[in-house]
């Protein structure tokens, strides 16, 4: 009988120092995301398995051309994926199918040149208006803009419904990708 309280002891240990390894990486560090949808097609597509990093935005700024997992603005519980194109304090303009923004290095605007979609996309123009961001907001939209609710419908992000931004692409098998610096389009 003491053997069989000792094996439990030794369970019970492996379980908790397991627990309190695994779940503060899970709720504070990494977090998994699976796709749903085809809002960003080509890059990401339905039942893509992802692996969210939740601390980096402690500590640094996103950055336009990121990929990042947020919480749905009008339902909390509802999580989406998009690219962040627009920073805080810029302008965004959406206009004859292209992208534009204005900052202060570029007060006329710049077209944002977006090698990640494909040659023949066609933007859906909702408003010609330029949106102006906040200081804490952002300007996201889905690689496939014909099929994706985004800035377009439910305006700036607050970065307080950002999760985190893509780290690693799980499933399928044959499109496991690191996402690390050197994957982000650069920008000026």
């Amino acid at each position: 009988m003491k053997k069989f309280f000792l094996f439990v002891w030794e369970i019970a240990k492996v379980v908790c120092i397991s627990l309190a390894i695994i779940l503060p990486v899970r709720y504070y560090l990494i977090q998994p995301f699976y796709v749903k949808g085809a809002s960003m097609e080509p890059n990401f597509h339905d039942h893509e398995y992802l692996i969210i990093d939740e601390i980096s935005y402690r500590f640094k700024a996103p950055e336009r051309g990121q990929v990042i997992v947020f919480r749905y603005p009008r339902d909390p519980q509802e999580y989406f994926i998009k690219r962040i194109i627009a920073l805080p304090g810029e302008e965004v303009q959406i206009k004859d199918g292209r992208v534009k923004v204005f900052n202060a290095a570029n007060p006329e605007g710049f077209i944002l040149q977006e090698r990640y979609l494909p040659a023949d996309l066609n933007t859906i123009n909702t408003d010609e208006n330029k949106i102006t961001l906040l200081d804490n907001e952002y300007f996201v939209l889905g690689d496939n803009r014909n099929a994706s609710k985004d800035s377009r419908s439910f305006g700036a992000l607050n970065k307080s419904f950002i999760t985190g931004k893509i780290l690693f692409r799980g499933w399928p098998l044959k499109e496991i990708t690191i996402f690390d610096k050197n994957y982000w389009p650069q920008y000026n």
